[in-house]
């Protein structure tokens, strides 16, 4: 007996409904579950919006999304890509003096 697996894509969620849920919830003054459950989402993902946004000066701050990422985050990635490069190099140029080194 198979069963298929059936994969849910997953939802995202542009800043203005992260900022306009959390901002729901202040000025409402429902509970949280009840806001979420109005909103088709989970109460944790409201409240782990709440948090995010709690204490940053724009909500680019806290919500970034993936075209802006933080300017040590974007550097950490380019350092991570050119010590992946150094260290190819340096493999290739291991190799290349073993071959070299080598007595006819």
């Amino acid at each position: 007996m198979e069963q298929e697996i059936v994969k849910k894509a997953r939802r995202r969620f542009d800043q203005q409904f992260k900022v306009d849920a959390v901002r729901l919830v202040a000025e409402s003054g429902n509970a949280v579950a009840e806001v979420a459950r109005n909103l088709g989402i989970g109460r944790n993902q409201l409240d782990r919006w709440m948090k995010q946004l709690q204490g940053k000066k724009s909500p680019q701050a806290a919500f970034p999304g993936n075209g802006n990422i933080g300017a040590d985050k974007k550097e950490l990635e380019e350092l991570r890509r050119e010590l992946a490069r150094v260290k190819e190099e340096r493999e290739i140029l291991k190799k290349a003096m073993a071959v070299f080194s080598r007595r006819p």
